[in-house]
């Protein structure tokens, strides 16, 4: 047969299962539509003419594949139904029951061939085929929202699963159009199992008060490229869905990362469930909305503006990528900026780094000319921190390392003026260790840039238990004038983006170690499912594993959970010299150049 099962039926007709049905009609199958509500089966109906609709106006589809596809969905309300189909995917409700009802009537009436595909993201695929007759035709099928766009397709495949009916289903999802990645049966599979742990945390990270939720989902989107903000992800998913989803990883893990968040249970039970219910850990326009609009927890401008002190030059300690990036970012903005490193030499050297930036910018457009030769002319570079006596701001972007840090803030307290703020670029380290090597605490802060700071839109503002207010506002206000975006957080380690990333791409590691994915298939899992713009183990070797490491075992040792305990795989390979693009080789190979 040229077309593999062309005939297919959706059991459940939500936002996934009418995606699914229009991603089959669209392809050519002959689908049928079954939901015991009236309502939904109009509702999936209605949706796919809007959507073929649009599809049409932009070009992607003609008029008459529109009409072919909604002529091949048909809908009913019942079972019954699915007895002509050679596959059926249910996507009825996330609970045992619900799902082993289904498959329970479906043995009843599919043919003996017929093959049966759950579309959980949470539950065990072994235990729902145990309840059917015929169990070796029971596979996972886990697309993802929204189904028409999103390339990834788990496969997922019990102990009990027919080879053929893998092969079959492979098939169909390439013919789809998708990414199949074959996975066993655990909770999560690959994707939501790396997904939702990073999720809990964030929703941990909000009930503790440690940050905002829109500073939450600016960091993650600014500073990881992210498409959407965990927060505003978990109300998009549900919050109902996600708390049923870890409480599956926990019951197989045990690990805390996966113990749901008390605060997703108390919105559940509250029905403030996200989206679909217009209120979760934000506030929308209508229930099923997408536009947030302002409640009680909306920050106003006003609340966030202080009175700062006046910053007209920025000192900027040391010589590497980072130091030069900030230092140009400052120039740009108008700032006189003093370039300082452990040498006149380094100091010309970090310059010269500067100028072929810049002039990198002229050539694609980007700056003019004469903005160039103004910036470069705003930067002086020096071989001692004295030039730092008469700046108002100075960043040290230096080795990450606590003594050296704790050394250099001693010599700044020493060569500022008083009243001149004292910043610190550490992402790991903790704040208020270094500000106490000063005599002024108070005028210490951190301001986590991003690499490549020319480009990164994200400061984290870290301040410490001593720091002045008007510290605090002085780095927010110079924050929106360099066009970064800041976000506040406290002295802990990781800050947001770290704490929240590294766990993450620690589980990935561990996936691997487990032999439950390959590298390739979790860097595609998690680009095509989640939209990240790198896989975990891309992500790695361009961090560089010994820096990754490094962190993790930060954030082991401040929050003494086992969960984030750095795996065993990536301290070999750091022993190993294995380091990442640096070094030629990390968890991939690469050319030397």
């Amino acid at each position: 047969m040229d077309t593999p099962l062309p005939t297919i039926a959706v059991v459940g007709l939500g936002t996934m299962g009418t995606g699914i049905a229009e991603v089959l009609a669209l392809a050519g199958r002959e689908v049928i539509g079954i939901d015991i509500s009236e309502a939904a089966a109009r509702q999936a109906v209605t949706s796919l003419e809007a959507s073929t609709a649009r599809a049409v106006g932009r070009g992607r589809i003609t008029e008459q594949e529109r009409a072919d596809a909604l002529a091949r969905f048909r809908t009913y309300d019942t079972v019954q139904a699915a007895a002509v189909a050679e596959l059926v995917i249910e996507v009825v409700p996330e609970t045992y029951e619900i799902k082993q009802q289904v498959f329970r009537e479906l043995d009843a009436v599919v043919s003996a061939t017929a093959i049966l595909a759950t579309g959980t993201n949470a539950l065990s695929v072994t235990r729902l085929a145990a309840e059917s007759q015929h169990p070796e035709r029971v596979l996972g099928l886990h697309f993802f929202n929204p189904a028409p766009a999103m390339k990834l397709v788990e496969v997922v495949s019990s102990v009990l699963t027919a080879p053929p009916a893998v092969e079959a289903v492979t098939r169909l999802a390439r013919e789809l159009g998708k990414e199949p990645v074959a996975v066993g049966d655990r909770p999560g599979f690959v994707a939501d199992g790396l997904l939702f742990g990073y999720l809990n945390q964030a929703a941990a990270m909000y009930e503790a008060n440690y940050a905002s939720r829109e500073d939450i989902d600016a960091a993650m989107k600014l500073g990881c490229g992210l498409p959407m903000g965990p927060l505003a992800l978990l109300d998009l998913i549900g919050i109902d869905t996600a708390r049923t989803v870890l409480e599956a990883m926990y019951s197989a893990s045990h690990d805390r990362l996966h113990a749901p968040a008390p605060v997703l249970g108390q919105l559940s039970e509250a029905g403030l469930t996200g989206r679909k219910a217009g209120r979760g850990f934000y506030t929308y326009d209508a229930p099923g909305g997408q536009d947030v609009v302002p409640d009680a927890l909306t920050p106003s401008p006003e609340a966030a503006a202080g009175t700062g002190r006046e910053i007209a030059s920025v000192g900027v300690a040391g010589s590497g990528t980072m130091a030069s990036g900030i230092a140009e970012v400052f120039a740009k903005a108008g700032y006189t900026v003093v370039l300082a490193a452990r040498s006149q030499e380094k100091a010309d050297l970090a310059k010269s780094r500067i100028a072929k930036s810049l002039e990198r910018s002229v050539t694609k457009g980007r700056l003019t000319a004469e903005a160039r030769d103004e910036t470069l002319a705003r930067i002086t570079a020096a071989g001692s921190l004295d030039a730092f006596a008469e700046v108002d701001l100075a960043v040290e972007a230096v080795a990450e390392d606590l003594e050296v840090k704790q050394q250099l803030f001693a010599t700044l307290d020493k060569v500022c003026r008083p009243g001149a703020v004292l910043a610190t670029t550490t992402s790991s380290l903790p704040v208020i260790a270094i500000a106490r090597a000063t005599a002024r605490p108070e005028d210490v802060i951190g301001m986590h840039f991003f690499n490549p700071a020319p480009a990164m839109k994200l400061v984290e503002v870290v301040r410490t238990v001593l720091t002045a207010d008007d510290v605090h506002a002085t780095v927010r206000a110079v924050c929106t004038k360099i066009r970064k975006h800041p976000v506040d957080c406290g002295d802990r380690a990781g800050f947001i983006v770290n704490a929240l990333l590294f766990p993450y791409l620690n589980n990935a590691i561990k996936m691997v170690e487990e032999h439950y994915a390959s590298l390739d298939d979790i860097d595609a899992a998690m680009k095509l499912g989640g939209g990240y713009p790198m896989g975990p183990f891309e992500l790695l070797d361009v961090v560089g594993l010994d820096v990754s490491l490094a962190i993790e075992k930060v954030l082991h040792r401040e929050f003494r959970d086992p969960g984030l305990a750095p795996a065993p795989l990536l301290e070999h390979l750091v022993a190993a010299g294995c380091l990442g693009r640096k070094t030629g080789r990390g968890f991939r190979e690469y050319a030397r150049r």
